[in-house]
Formats: structure tokens, C-alpha cells, sequence
């Protein structure tokens, strides 16, 4: 096979006439201008210069006069915003990594080894692919890479970004995830939206936030399904492959200097492959970023695409180097790749050993399994030439004076909640099963207890019934507050995998959920529990219908609350619904009702979990808002013709406690609901530090 070269066959060459600008304002660093990709470049975060294309010069000839190699700034742009002196050029992306080796515990005493002492590099401005048959780590490399190795894992090694151990900082890194999580109810075109008002600084008017969104999506050969709903668990929506693109879209908005894609072909066809793959190496090879992508079995026309292979198998280097070498390495170790048939199909099959009974093919031993060929490939990787050249590219890259990573500017904490909030408020609104079917339960159940328990007058009787409507209502009403829970997981996948990318955080996502389902929890109160009030007769008056709803409303935000704590600890939504009703019945059986308090076992149930039930708080708040004013009949057959007052039934009757009023319960209550979003709060931080912990820092060597 003949040596290619080490761009592709389309792509563009950088050129000095061809200068990119970024946003947040300002020209590319002119120190850069004419230097191949690699070459020390100092590249902002790079968009199109026009609106109508790619790349300015490039589609419509050579930079117009005075523009000073600096682009065309576009009259009210976000380049004319800022002057060009305002942001400081970021710095291109060398990645090494040297003898990374990763263990996980199994079941027995000795570790399970995924990396085995694997050494590498890539350079800006091309792709390195990483290839290997299922189970050899590739994922495991990139998560590695990436400083996003779970809980568990063990990390050795050097990785180095400049030379130096550098954490990635916002907007200078991102990484395109297997699994595509995204929310089911968005468009293409408002997923997309959404994620650029998120990332994408203030200083960037909206119209030219809205018009790189749609000329990203585009990009991606997505510009038919723009107004197509991605879909889940309700509706169809777009195709496997397009979320797949969709999320290539949403990671590549702000141009990042370092980016992993993780089996970004997965579900598209041979041709999306390469138009998508293409894509992202043109960009890669005009901007100087520094791409690395696992890929499982590219096509021919996708492999050559590729700058550098890392080969892997079994978690150790097979070969790592350019495509042509790899080809020759093979060849020269008795594997050549026969005629007409694609060198990524052949690497592929002489080194997947999951069916070693179907031998591989070799010129110097014509049958040999494909474990004899690896150990054969990775022996003689280690002392060729090909390994020695990695090494002393390592060792260049490693004392290359690059710059240092600068957080670049994104959405203010006011931009990010308010955006937050619409893009949820749309979701719960555009989700069925979120509210809008537990709306309906209750509005039938509003009915049942309604006609069940019509008017039940002031007799002495009517107290038994009162307080049977009250405890039903608040056990049964808040109960069914986890019938959400599972919409709500999936809005947790989605805020982890976008809190990982550091699109937004902890706070302003807490925030805009309540803020959000505030309006939809006050629906589902306001309209079953005034059906019911009325219908049964309780205590007339707006302020103690008002009290009613509001207490109820309380109750469903606190359950969500509880159950947020519930998802970010047991993110399987048939395990949480589990856990959640069973914490829900516990508290109930502590509230008041099936036990007076001073029947209560004051060891464990009476102390700490009555106190700290909220079904105790809710149920004395509508008691003492029912019964208080009020007055009854005695029971005739203790006592004939004498009156007992709501205070005295209260007291003596239901134990509840009279030291404060109905406010203080309604109080308590909101306390409760602020205390468990901030517990998920402190829950998802102190995860986050652990994480990198047990993981294993990022570039340190242990």
C-alpha cells in the first residue's frame, strides 16, 4: 500500500489568508498565521467568519483588502463587540501519555488489568484513531485521557497536555460519550439551541447564537430533521445515528482545542461515517484541534481519513504510529493485509481472539490463532523502530513550550438558570407521564374521595371523616409524586453528562428545576384539591382553602426534592421508585394518624422518625387549619347535649401539638423541601470530588 498523506486527500491547508475569528472577539494570535497545524499554533475558539459559509476566504476568495489577515467582521458581530486586544489566543493541544496502565478490582484478591503500559501522543490539527476489537480498552483510554475514569479504577502513568500536568478547563475540551444522552422531547434544532445559549458567552448577541446552531447542525447533515422531536420512551423520533450527530453537534459548538469522540460512527452508515468523520477532520486540520476518536470498525474510506493509529488488544499497544507504517509493521511481521481488502478490516481480524477457533492468516506460519498473533505484534512493536519513533516524539512534545489552558467565557449564572428553566419547563410540558397523568389521577381520584366523603356535615362522627380525608390526601397525593421519577432520572443523565462537560453546574440546575415545576406541581394541587374540599365540605373560607393547596403543593415539591437525593445515589429508576415508596411508607406510618404520637415506640419511631417524617408536619398543619373554630357534638353515648370545640379534639383526640400555629407547620415544611435540594446538592459535589480520587487524578503518577 502506498504511503499517504498525512492530511487528507480534501482537506484544507491552513493559509495566512484564511485567519479565523472567535467568539468573545478578536482575531487568531498573528503569530500564528502561516504555521502548519501542530506547529505551535495559538488558535481562539474558531467559527466561520460569514454566516453563508465555512470558511470566508476560502469560499469566496482571498481576505478583502484592510482586513489585515484578521477575517471578515461581520457589522454587528460579535467581533466588532470585543476588541481584538480582549481575549488572549488559547493554546494548541499536545496530549502524551507514557506507560498508562488501569486496573479495576474484581471479585477475587488480584486486580482485572484494562491498560497494560500503553504510550502514545496526537498533535493538533489531525485525528488519532484508536482502534481494537471489543473489550480492549479503547473506551477505558479515552475516559483516561479525559480524567473521567469511574469510581474504582486505578491509574499509573504520565499524561502530559503541553508538557505539563494541565486539568482540561471549560470549553477547551469535549468528549462525544457512546450513549447518546439527550432529552427525548427536544427538537434537533432546540437541543442544539438550548446547549449554544448554555455554552456560548453573553457577549454573543442570540442571532448569531441561533445561526451557529443551525450552520452546526447543518454541518452534520442534519438540516432535514432540524424540526424532528430526537424521541425515547414515548416517541420515536430521529434515527439511532442522528442522536449520535446530535450530540457531535451540541460538544463541537464552541470549536473546543481538544476533543474524544467515542465510537462517534456508531449506528450511521458507511456514507454518514464518512461525511460526519470528514467533517470533523476538516475542522480539525483548518483549526488546529487535536482529535481522538475510538472507533470500533471504521469503513476503508473512514480509516484513511485517520492521521495516526493506536492498535490495541487485550489493553496492550499492537502498533502505534501512522497509517502506511502500520501497514508496513504488519507486512514485516508475517501479517500482511491480502489484496483488496481494507488494512482497518485486516488489523481488526488478526487480533480479535474471541474466535480463535478461525484461524488468521500469516506468510511465515500459515495457521496461527489470533492470541499467538498478538503476543507476536506486541513483541515486536516494543523493539522496532516504530515504538522508538513514538518515544522520541513523546519526548519532543513533552518539552514543547505550549501555553496554558485558559477557562474560556461562557453564559452568566442568570443566563444559564433562565435557560434551564425554559428548556425544563418545555420538557415537563412536552412529557406526558411527567405531570399531565398524574394530573389526571388525581383529578379522578379528587372525585372518588369527593363523592365518597360528600359533606360530611359537623356531626361527631364527621371528625373521624375529616381526618380520614386529610391523611388520605396528603399520603396519596404525595405518593404519587414518584410516578415522576422516572422522567426525572432521565433529566439527571442528562444534567450529569452536561455537568461533566462543564456546561453548567450543581446550583443553577437545582434552581431551575424548581423553578420549573413549580407551576405544574401548583396545577396538580390547585385543581384535584379544590374539587375535593369543596366536595366534601371542610371548613369554608379562601384563606383555609389557600392553606389547603398550598400545603399540598409543598408536600409534592418536598417528595421531589426527596426523590432527587433518591436519583443522584440510585440512578435505576425501578430501584428508586422502590426505595422511594418505601421510605414514603415509613414516614407515613410515623405521621400521626395510624398511631397517636404518644402510642408511638419512643425508641426509633418516635424518636428520630416522627420528628423527622414531613407526613407529621402536613397532617397537623391541616389539622390545626380544619379543626380550629369549630365545634361538634359529643359523642351521645358518653355524654348527651354538650358541645366539644375543633381546639379540644385537637388536644385531646389527635395529640397535635398546639405550641405553634399552622404557619410554623407550613414553614417547617419548605425548611424540609430546602434542606433536601440541598443535600442532592451536597451529594452531586462531594461525588465530584470523590470521583477524581478514586478514579485517579488526572497526569499523575502513581
Amino acid at each position: 500500500m502506498a504511503a499517504t498523506s498525512p492530511l487528507p486527500r480534501w482537506a484544507p491547508t491552513p493559509s495566512p489568508s484564511r485567519p479565523l475569528w472567535r467568539w468573545g472577539g478578536g482575531t487568531a494570535d498573528a503569530a500564528s498565521h502561516g504555521r502548519a497545524p501542530g506547529a505551535g499554533l495559538s488558535l481562539g475558539s474558531v467559527f466561520p467568519r460569514a454566516t453563508g459559509g465555512e470558511g470566508g476566504a476560502a469560499a469566496g476568495g482571498a481576505a478583502p483588502p484592510g482586513d489585515g489577515g484578521g477575517g471578515v467582521c461581520v457589522p454587528g458581530s460579535v467581533c466588532e463587540l470585543v476588541p481584538p486586544t480582549a481575549v488572549a489566543a488559547d493554546a494548541a493541544v499536545f496530549l502524551t501519555w507514557e506507560d498508562v496502565r488501569v486496573t479495576v478490582a474484581g471479585g477475587g484478591a488480584a486486580a482485572v488489568e484494562i491498560l497494560d503500559g500503553v504510550s502514545g501522543h496526537a498533535r493538533p490539527g489531525e485525528v488519532l484513531a484508536i482502534m481494537g476489537p471489543s473489550g480492549c480498552g479503547k473506551t477505558t483510554l479515552l475516559d483516561t485521557l479525559a480524567g473521567r475514569l469511574g469510581p474504582g479504577m486505578n491509574k499509573t502513568g504520565l499524561i502530559l497536555i503541553n508538557g505539563r500536568q494541565e486539568k482540561l478547563a471549560y470549553g477547551t475540551s469535549a468528549y462525544v460519550t457512546q450513549d447518546n444522552v439527550l432529552m427525548s422531547t427536544m427538537s434537533v434544532r432546540e437541543a442544539v439551541y438550548y446547549s449554544a445559549q448554555l455554552q456560548l458567552p453573553d457577549t454573543m448577541p442570540a442571532p448569531e447564537k441561533r445561526a451557529h446552531a443551525d450552520r452546526v447542525i447543518r454541518e452534520m447533515g442534519l438540516g432535514d430533521a432540524m424540526d424532528t422531536r430526537i424521541g425515547g420512551r414515548i416517541t420515536k423520533g430521529i434515527s439511532g445515528g442522528q442522536r449520535k450527530r446530535v450530540s457531535i453537534c451540541i460538544e463541537m459548538l464552541t470549536r473546543p482545542r481538544l476533543l474524544f469522540l467515542d465510537e462517534p460512527t456508531s449506528g450511521l452508515d458507511s456514507a454518514a461515517s464518512y461525511h460526519v468523520m470528514s467533517h470533523i477532520a476538516r475542522i480539525a486540520a483548518r483549526e488546529g484541534m487535536t482529535v481522538l476518536a475510538a472507533v470500533h470498525q471504521p469503513s476503508g474510506d473512514v480509516f484513511e481519513l485517520f492521521h495516526g493509529l493506536c492498535l490495541l488488544a487485550a489493553g496492550k499497544t499492537v502498533f502505534f504510529g501512522t497509517l502506511s507504517d502500520a501497514t508496513e509493521f504488519f507486512t514485516l511481521n508475517g501479517f500482511p493485509c491480502p489484496h483488496l481488502r481494507s488494512p482497518s478490516d485486516h488489523f481488526l481480524r488478526t487480533i480479535n481472539k474471541d474466535f480463535d477457533e478461525e484461524i488468521v492468516e500469516s506468510s511465515k506460519a500459515n495457521r496461527k490463532t489470533a492470541a499467538e498473533a498478538i503476543d507476536i505484534l506486541t513483541t515486536a512493536y516494543k523493539s522496532s523502530s516504530y515504538s522508538e519513533k513514538t518515544t522520541n516524539q513523546i519526548v519532543e512534545m513533552k518539552h514543547a513550550d505550549g501555553a496554558s489552558f485558559k477557562k474560556r467565557e461562557q453564559a452568566s449564572f442568570s443566563t444559564k438558570v433562565l435557560v434551564l428553566t425554559r428548556r425544563s419547563f418545555i420538557n415537563m410540558h412536552r412529557d406526558i407521564g411527567y405531570y399531565w397523568m398524574r394530573l389526571a389521577v388525581y383529578l379522578g381520584i379528587g372525585i372518588c374521595l369527593g363523592t365518597i366523603f360528600y359533606q360530611v356535615g359537623h356531626s361527631y362522627s364527621s371528625i373521624q371523616s375529616r381526618c380520614e380525608v386529610i391523611m388520605y390526601t396528603t399520603a396519596l397525593l404525595t405518593f404519587m409524586a414518584i410516578g415522576g421519577f422516572p422522567s426525572f432520572v432521565e433529566d439527571v443523565k442528562v444534567f450529569r453528562k452536561e455537568r461533566l462537560s462543564g456546561h453548567y453546574g450543581v446550583s443553577e440546575f437545582v434552581i431551575s428545576n424548581t423553578l420549573s415545576a413549580t407551576p405544574y406541581l401548583s396545577v396538580i394541587a390547585v385543581l384535584p384539591g379544590a374539587m375535593l374540599y369543596y366536595l366534601t365540605g371542610l371548613t369554608k373560607g379562601v384563606d383555609h382553602f389557600t392553606y389547603f393547596v398550598i400545603v399540598l403543593c409543598i408536600c409534592c415539591l418536598l417528595v421531589e426534592s426527596m426523590m432527587m437525593i433518591i436519583a443522584a445515589i440510585v440512578p435505576d429508576f425501578l430501584m428508586g421508585i422502590i426505595i422511594g415508596a418505601g421510605l414514603q411508607g415509613v414516614m407515613m406510618l410515623n405521621g400521626g394518624f395510624f398511631r397517636l404520637p404518644s402510642e408511638l415506640p419512643k425508641p426509633v419511631w418516635k424518636y428520630p422518625c416522627y420528628y423527622i417524617s414531613f407526613h407529621k408536619y402536613a397532617v397537623q398543619g391541616f389539622y390545626k387549619n380544619e379543626f380550629m373554630g369549630l365545634s361538634f357534638p359529643s359523642d351521645q353515648l358518653v355524654e348527651s347535649n354538650v358541645t366539644i370545640s375543633g381546639i379540644q379534639v385537637l388536644k385531646s383526640k389527635l395529640e397535635v401539638e398546639m405550641g405553634y400555629s399552622k404557619w410554623v407547620n407550613l414553614a417547617i415544611l419548605c425548611g424540609m423541601m430546602v434542606i433536601y435540594r440541598i443535600i442532592f446538592f451536597v451529594i452531586v459535589k462531594v461525588a465530584e470530588e470523590i470521583r477524581p480520587k478514586l478514579g485517579g487524578k488526572r497526569g499523575c503518577v502513581r
